[in-house]
């Protein structure tokens, strides 16, 4: 267990999983988090980490720092991805180790689970066949990631853990037009549908892919009760073990936003893969359950999205 006064560094803290994670650790009364902007400390230059670490010497990292983005970003920059996400968690894991960190927790993405993995994916599935092309880069960096841990355990006696998380939203998402995911990004759509009166707003797809969503704060709460509650070297599923289609996601959205026009699909856009359900039977076996359900989870979003005007810029 952390004591209340551990030296926490969460990596990350700016972005949607690390605020949610720093609010969770303040909730639960830890009082001596440290953080870093970006401007601070660029963890992809493996100095300044090592410099950090010497300097700081955390007992525990939250490691929610990655470069993310929607099939778009993914596609259109691959070598990208990789390079930034496997260097900046290997400076920070190794870094870690190397200055005794007591427990380190590294969030992955259910995107490491294989394409057309059995669904719900169990943590087992890992590198059982191939990744889904669209965002195999970030894939493949979030698993070297998760093996580094795995293998710091075996070979040193670490105390390292990861967790993959479905689909996330929630506050301090990033509504950009073509950078989000697809949750944000039709907040963002239905709301501009709507003050522009738009009478239709066309989606990619057919609306058939199968999600699952997953609000950012349950996950801050699971991470911490991981972080208290788990060792181990396989990974644990974070989701709530519920899907929807994408069709009814958008209704549901369209709804919350107030937008009442029509919604039309565009079959020659990618669906993505057909169906991704975590098995989350680890994490209930544990103890814990997710408590926010979808609706009210996009509605608090959407509050988020209306009270943030600088977040619609991003």
């Amino acid at each position: 267990m952390m004591e209340k006064n551990a030296k926490i560094y969460v990596a990350g803290h700016r972005g949607m999983v690390g605020s949610a994670i720093v609010r969770e650790l303040k909730r639960q009364g830890y009082t001596n988090i440290i953080t870093r902007t970006h401007a601070e400390l660029d963890l992809t230059r493996q100095d300044q980490v090592e410099a950090f670490f010497e300097a700081e010497k955390p007992e525990y990292v939250f490691l929610a720092a990655a470069k993310v983005g929607g099939i778009i970003a993914n596609q259109s920059a691959l070598a990208d991805f990789m390079y930034d996400n496997m260097i900046l968690e290997m400076n920070v894991i190794h870094s870690a180790w190397k200055n005794g960190c007591k427990k380190l927790e590294f969030l992955g993405s259910s995107c490491i689970y294989p394409r057309m993995a059995p669904q719900p994916m169990k943590e087992s599935c890992l590198l059982t066949s191939e990744l889904e092309k669209t965002n195999e880069a970030y894939a493949l960096a979030k698993i070297s990631g998760l093996k580094y841990c795995e293998f710091l355990n075996t070979q040193y006696g670490t105390d390292y853990i990861s967790l993959m998380p479905t689909n996330l939203y929630g506050p301090n998402d990033n509504y950009h037009p073509t950078h989000s995911h697809v949750l944000p990004a039709l907040i963002r759509r239905f709301h501009e549908a709507k003050e522009q009166g738009l009478p239709t707003v066309t989606c990619w797809g057919d609306g058939s892919p199968l999600r699952e969503f997953l609000y950012v704060d349950d996950l801050a709460d699971l991470c911490v009760f991981l972080m208290n509650n788990y060792s181990g070297n396989e990974t644990v599923n974070a989701g709530t073990g519920k899907e929807v289609t994408i069709k009814e996601l958008t209704q549901l959205v369209a709804k919350v936003v107030g937008y009442e026009g029509e919604i039309l699909w565009d079959t020659s856009k990618p669906n993505g893969t057909p169906r991704k359900l975590l098995d989350v039977s680890k994490s209930a076996a544990l103890g814990w359950t997710y408590k926010t359900e979808l609706e009210e989870g996009i509605r608090l979003s959407y509050e988020d999205f209306l009270n943030n005007p600088m977040r619609a810029e991003r």
